[in-house]
């Protein structure tokens, strides 16, 4: 790993329903515009993981989320930074998942998530829930 990279430390939801689907969320902005990801976002100073979860999800998604455990943690190289990226199991306490963000969403089946085009980072987590 390149140490004079830039790094990023973020939180993932892994938002799953009854059902066993996964919500995937299509970005609406930037340089990776279009790509499918978990929602979530960058830790604040002073928050922990699961914080910056909660925060994250309510400002984009207008949602409260439990957040159940740590299912992985993802590093990745993008050409400009270092991803480190905390995923979390979630479950909507309330809410109705409402896009401030993103351009576009699904619930997935677990058969269904490669049907999308995850961001280079979100797909390593893919691989690993469909084993789960």
């Amino acid at each position: 790993m390149n140490n004079d990279r830039k790094q990023i430390q973020v939180v993932a939801a892994i938002i799953h329903d009854a059902e066993g689907r996964i919500f995937a969320t299509q970005r609406g902005y930037g340089e990776w515009k279009d790509y499918w990801e978990f929602p979530g976002g960058k830790i604040e100073p002073g928050e922990t993981p699961e914080e910056a979860l909660r925060r994250e999800i309510w400002e984009e998604l207008v949602t409260r989320i439990a957040v159940e455990r740590l299912v992985e943690t993802v590093e990745w190289d993008y050409p400009r930074f270092h991803l480190t990226m905390h995923c979390y199991l979630c479950r909507v306490v309330s809410g109705r998942l409402e896009l401030k963000e993103h351009e576009a969403a699904r619930w997935l089946a677990p058969e269904e998530l490669e049907n999308v085009g995850w961001l280079p980072a979100d797909w390593e987590l893919v691989r690993k829930l469909k084993t789960m």
